[in-house]
Formats: structure tokens, sequence, C-alpha cells
């Protein structure tokens, strides 16, 4: 157990200074109050979680690498919570349109991204198992 625990710290601290790194160089480099940089990091994070997902079902990979991945690294790389603080001072601000767009397109898009990871894993299995890759 405790080992699992040393997983999944090292994991959140790589995942949460991705987060970090990733999120504050889209912010910076965009303009408005919309935050891009979290939405961008909820994305990757749906794809790299729905391919991941898909990919070791049909390999293995030990539980402890699950969980530096799941719960350290991905867990602490997606910002659901942060997503939910700005979506909730856009609507403190009375950025109403602006908090509606971003519920909307993280939301839809994170669960579109999933499935693309998902299938895009089930795809690179098709091909290993034929030897096309």
């Amino acid at each position: 157990m405790v080992l699992k625990l040393l997983y999944v710290i090292i994991g959140g601290g790589i995942g949460a200074l991705l987060r970090y790194l990733i999120s504050g160089l889209i912010q910076k480099n965009t303009s408005g109050i919309f935050p891009y940089g979290t939405l961008v990091v909820n994305l990757l994070g749906a794809l790299i979680i729905g391919f991941l997902w898909e990919l070791f079902q049909n390999i293995t990979v030990s539980t402890n690498i699950r969980v530096f991945l799941f719960m350290g690294l991905l867990g602490a790389f997606t910002t659901f919570s942060t997503f939910s603080l700005e979506t909730l001072n856009l609507i403190r601000d009375r950025e109403n349109i602006q908090a509606l767009i971003n519920i909307i397109v993280s939301n839809i898009s994170c669960l579109i991204l999933v499935f693309l990871g998902s299938a895009t894993a089930k795809l690179l299995i098709k091909f290993l198992d034929r030897g096309k890759l």
C-alpha cells in the first residue's frame, strides 16, 4: 500500500507540474478572460486517459503503473476543479455566455476526446496484431 501511495504522490507531482506549465503557457499566449489553458489541459487529459484506458485493456500493465498514470499523473494533470471554479467566477462576473461556452465545450469535447483516445488505441492494437506497425 505504501508503494502505491508513493506512485500517486510522484505521478501527482509530475501531473500538477505539467498542468501548471502547459496551462500557464497557453493562457499567457491567449487574450481575454476565457480560461483556454484549463480547457486545453482538460481536453488533452481526456484524450490521453481514453487512449491509455483502452490500450491497457489489451496489454498487461502493472497495478502500480496504472495507479501512477490514472490516479497520480492524470488525476493531477486534469483540472476539473479548476474548471468549476473558473466557471463560477465567470458567472459571478456576469460573463454568463462565456461560462456557458466553457461548460458546453469542456464537457462535450472531453467526452468526445475520451472516445477518440479509446478508438485510436483500438486501431493501434489492430495494426499491431496484424503486424502492420
